[in-house]
């Protein structure tokens, strides 16, 4: 669960009474099945950031994939990686700062 306080810390920072009006977190269920996350990286310190996206693929239900475009964070995986997706970002955001 620390991943979960991490990301909400995250967030909170970045609400500044503006940001939050136009970006922000979204976390949704895809029907693969498994999980798939955007994250506004507009007005933040990744907002340059550029990742190509890769996929990792061990079997049909064990794989993720990311990429960093357009001022967005966004990734994708099976049903149990929702906290490794996050653990991705949060990597990201510790490497850039």
């Amino acid at each position: 669960m620390e991943i979960i306080k991490w990301i909400e810390d995250w967030f909170a920072s970045h609400c500044d009474g503006d940001w939050e009006h136009s970006y922000g977190i979204k976390i949704k269920t895809i029907d693969n099945p498994g999980w798939h996350i955007e994250i506004d990286l507009e007005d933040t310190p990744l907002e340059n950031l550029s990742i190509d996206y890769s996929l990792t693929e061990f079997s049909e239900t064990d794989w993720y994939g990311y990429s960093v475009k357009d001022g967005k964070f966004k990734a994708s995986g099976d049903i149990t990686k929702l906290s490794y997706l996050l653990e991705i970002f949060r990597n990201m955001v510790m490497f850039q700062s």
